[in-house]
């Protein structure tokens, strides 16, 4: 199976007071799952660390990437008018370009597992082909 994997929680790992790095670190180092990140949360992963925690934070995450521990994909010039049609879906969340790209590559990659601490948009946006998000860790814990 594959888990998506948005921005929060591994900001979460560079905060070593964050109460759910713990769980993120077992997702990505005890899960057998393919790790994808789209490359519009790499961007704002990488933002969002070196202005919270500075420049040698950004350049830990980036020797994650070159140690590929997520699959990095990129939104195709097609998944733009999926992306239109969701942001105008989804208006009243004004869900970003991270978000929307989390949901499009969700759906290519045939899960509706996300790595995630935004439960208000996920909880409200449905994957693309039906259903709704499993919404990790937070629905693991419940189901314990």
């Amino acid at each position: 199976m594959t888990i998506v994997v948005d921005a929060a929680p591994i900001i979460a790992l560079a905060d070593r007071e964050d109460p759910w790095a713990s769980a993120v670190l077992s997702y990505i180092t005890d899960s057998r799952e393919l790790l994808v990140l789209p490359q519009m949360v790499v961007a704002e992963i990488d933002y969002l660390l070196h202005s919270r925690f500075g420049p040698r934070a950004s350049r830990l995450f980036l020797q994650e990437l070159v140690f590929a521990t997520y699959a990095v994909e990129c939104v195709e010039a097609d998944d733009f008018s999926t992306i239109a049609l969701l942001s105008d879906r989804y208006r009243d969340l004004a869900p970003g370009l991270a978000d929307l790209s989390v949901v499009v590559l969700a759906h290519r990659f045939q899960t509706n597992r996300i790595l995630t601490f935004d439960q208000r948009h996920f909880r409200t946006m449905a994957p693309i082909s039906g259903g709704a998000f499993e919404l990790l860790p937070m629905d693991d814990m419940r189901d314990r």
